[in-house]
């Protein structure tokens, strides 16, 4: 079953200016890992932008679940496209432990049914013993999970990742790939990051889509691993 379809996706930052993104096209299925690799400037994390709806293509469609969220005649807003992100520097909020971290996805769950949820939460990315600890108490990896976790607690259809891997240090980044991958596959969550090491691509998915020149398109699928 396809979660995300992408049908034709155009889009430019000024109208008469070339194309970032140029009529691509794929479909990500149920429980995939997906790397978006290619250098800076060529549409990347435009396109995570636009899958979450931070961002409105000049042209094409996006499904998730069957159901469209932005095309020519509809727009959805990015609280109802059932998307979860991590971002590059994973936007924790400094005064909060991980508990509450994690919670402030879940404001609008029931107390019972929130810290059921919670509890989930920190045993699926082992950070039960550290949340009451504040983002500056943690390591980077640790960091990670925390957004990681905060993101998966709404349950979403698609989890968009942004570079996930730059701000480590390079000695933690093997640990860190594998440890990622175990967690998004525990979840049987459907993932898109963008990255610009093919390295990353390598250690955690299913497949990978090149965004650069030549790839026409558009789009260019790198590898598919089994």
């Amino acid at each position: 079953m396809s979660i995300v379809d992408i049908r034709n996706l155009s889009f430019s930052y000024e109208r008469g200016k070339s194309a970032v993104i140029d009529r691509f096209s794929c479909s990500i299925e149920k429980g995939d890992i997906v790397g978006i690799v290619g250098a800076s400037g060529n549409g990347k994390s435009t396109l995570l932008r636009l899958i979450a709806g931070l961002e409105t293509p000049s042209g094409g469609e996006i499904r998730i679940n069957g159901a469209p969220v932005v095309n020519e005649g509809c727009y959805i807003q990015p609280e109802r496209r059932g998307v979860g992100m991590v971002f590059q520097d994973y936007a924790l909020f400094p005064h909060m432990t991980v508990r509450k971290n994690i919670e402030f996805a879940l404001h609008r769950l029931p107390r019972k049914e929130r810290a059921k949820r919670l509890e989930e939460m920190l045993e699926l990315v082992q950070l039960g013993e550290f949340k009451d600890r504040y983002p500056h108490e943690l390591s980077g990896g640790q960091q990670q999970r925390v957004a990681l976790a905060r993101a998966l607690a709404q349950k979403p259809a698609v989890l968009l990742m942004d570079e996930p891997f730059s701000n480590l240090d390079a000695g933690l980044k093997d640990a860190i790939r594998s440890e990622l991958r175990t967690i998004l596959k525990k979840a049987q969550m459907t993932c898109l990051f963008v990255t610009h090491d093919h390295q990353d691509v390598e250690a955690i998915s299913d497949r990978s889509i090149h965004l650069g020149p030549g790839s026409a398109p558009g789009v260019r699928v790198l590898t598919c691993k089994a």
